[in-house]
Parts: structure tokens; sequence; C-alpha cells
């Protein structure tokens, strides 16, 4: 069966995965700082916005951060389609259904180690 041509979505958390998990995020000094940038983060985001991938971000943060925390995304420079705030701190599953007459899976999910950074990944 051939590869679907479509443009893939990836839902990437942020602290943690692409920028360093310090805590509270309203308590940070240094949420500006372009050090909190986890390695490989912004080339693996712009080599998925090269492919036309959708990116959606999700995290933990409240709400009532939403400003502050697009103010860092855009500061750093985090492209992205859209975020997801309030997504709690528990498992995270993705549930999807198969395309008829296809085999490849339509979900994939992969775990970090916290502050690893996304630069080895190969969606």
């Amino acid at each position: 069966m051939g590869q679907d041509i479509r443009p893939k979505t990836v839902i990437c958390d942020i602290d943690g995965t692409l920028i360093k998990h310090c805590g509270d995020i309203c308590k940070q000094h240094q949420i500006l700082d372009p050090e909190i940038l986890l390695p490989g983060t912004l080339d693996k985001i712009k080599e998925w916005d090269k492919n036309g991938y959708r990116i959606i971000l999700v995290t933990g943060r409240r709400e009532s951060t939403r400003k502050q925390t697009e103010e860092q995304l855009t500061h750093l420079g985090i492209l992205y389609d859209q975020l997801i705030m309030g997504v709690s701190g528990g498992v995270r599953v993705l549930i999807n259904d198969l395309k008829p007459n296809k085999e490849e899976p339509t979900a994939i999910a992969v775990n970090l180690k916290r502050n690893q950074g996304i630069g080895d990944i190969d969606v």
C-alpha cells in the first residue's frame, strides 16, 4: 500500500519536551531566555513546518497563562498551528481509527525522557 500524501499532524508537549521543564511558568524569571530551549527544538520544528506538518502544542499550563505562553513561544521562535492549554499532567492517550485498506498505523506515540529534546525524533 502506498504512503498517505496528506501532511502529518504532530501533537507535542511543551515543558520538558521543547523547552526545559523548570516548574511553574509564572514563577520563572528566565522564560524568554533562549537557553531554555532544548537541543534540536528549533531545527525539528522548522523541519516539520517545511514538510507542511500541522503542529499542535499541548501543555498542562493553565488557560490563564495563555498570553504569557504564546509570547514565550513566539519569542523563542517555536512555530505552531494550535495551542491546547490545561491538559492534565496524567497519562495522555491518543485514540484514532485505522483507514480502510491500509495497514500503516494512523497514530504513533513517542515518550521522551524529560528535558532530552526532540532533535533525534523522526516522525
